[in-house]
């Protein structure tokens, strides 16, 4: 599949075909549920949106070092040649790491804003020095750059059917409520790695503090506590998840069975939680592989349902990007 993916990508250059195919990797391997989406995707732009999500995991990675091989030092200076690696490949369309080639390419295909990608490894750094945010807005300050401009990055790549200007809160919205899902899941890692994402305000309404949070993974016990501010925090997860869906109709129909099964498949996590009764702490929340082959299924009769009125009704190009045929204009 990748190489039916790359040709009708455009995508010639072997060395930039070995970049992509890189992404596409790291996106199989650490974006299950994320993956699992873009199959539905239209063969063309799945390279782009494989290089945006390699691009992102491999910052990610470096920040969180799983393998706790590097220092803190270590990593910030993993992260700034990164930052310089992709400086040096924006303005010249090419870098030293393939994800960076592949990346660059993309946001040259597409032309994607170059200050989200500031924006993104702004995030980023953060996490070499930030352990914790004392209200939602702090927390919003940093989500902006580490999910919200990655819906802005895609949006391009998947294509409106209005003004991209309309379309853009609601992309933004959409990876933020992705990266609260995870934040929520989360918990428990992200405090093994000395991260508090939820706010601090809200878990204090609920009489909670890292300490508590801290006795509750390393004992294994629960706390009424905890478990009233991480019902707050899946209430406040869902709150962004009503802002983003309205979003999904402006995107170009034959990408909305992709985003509809992303959507689906996080908002799967914020229920397997709740079924769970909020043991985030203990054990990790997933989607059953029966939804999961639910929402792929009917994300493939969607797709077929697409193609089908885009072969019916009169073709028009898409405004970036590789050609892309379907009915009405794409912006």
């Amino acid at each position: 599949m990748t190489r039916r993916e790359l040709d009708a990508a455009g995508i010639t250059d072997p060395l930039l075909r070995a970049a992509y195919t890189r992404c596409r990797r790291l996106n199989a391997r650490h974006g299950k549920t994320y993956f699992l989406a873009t199959r539905l995707l239209p063969l063309e732009r799945r390279s782009a949106v494989h290089a945006l999500y390699g691009f992102a995991r491999w910052a990610d990675d470096i920040v969180d070092d799983l393998d706790r091989h590097r220092t803190a030092g270590e990593r910030d200076r993993a992260l700034r040649r990164l930052e310089s690696d992709l400086a040096d490949g924006l303005r010249t369309g090419t870098g030293r790491e393939p994800v960076v080639r592949a990346v660059a390419d993309t946001a040259d295909r597409y032309d994607i804003d170059h200050v989200l990608f500031a924006d993104f490894l702004s995030s980023m750094r953060a996490d070499l020095t930030v352990t914790h945010y004392p209200t939602y807005a702090d927390l919003q300050a940093y989500v902006h750059g580490s999910a919200a401009v990655i819906g802005l990055q895609m949006l391009p790549v998947l294509g409106t059917v209005t003004d991209r200007k309309e379309a853009a809160p609601h992309a933004a919205a959409l990876g933020v409520a992705f990266q609260l899902t995870n934040f929520l899941r989360d918990v428990g890692e992200d405090l093994d790695r000395g991260r508090v994402y939820l706010p601090g305000s809200l878990l204090a309404a609920h009489g909670v503090d890292r300490p508590l949070l801290e006795w509750s993974r390393r004992t294994g016990r629960r706390d009424r506590r905890i478990r009233a501010a991480l019902v707050a925090a899946e209430a406040m997860t869902r709150r962004v998840y009503r802002t983003a869906e309205p979003g999904i109709a402006m995107l170009d129909p034959r990408v909305r069975p992709c985003i509809r099964a992303a959507f689906a498949l996080y908002g799967g996590i914020l229920d397997a939680i709740a079924e769970q009764d909020y043991t985030v702490l203990h054990r990790r929340a997933v989607v059953s592989r029966r939804r999961r082959a639910a929402t792929a299924a009917e994300g493939v009769l969607c797709v077929a349902a697409a193609r089908w009125r885009a072969r019916t009704s009169p073709r028009v190009e898409a405004a970036s990007g590789p050609a892309a045929e379907w009915q009405g204009p794409v912006r």
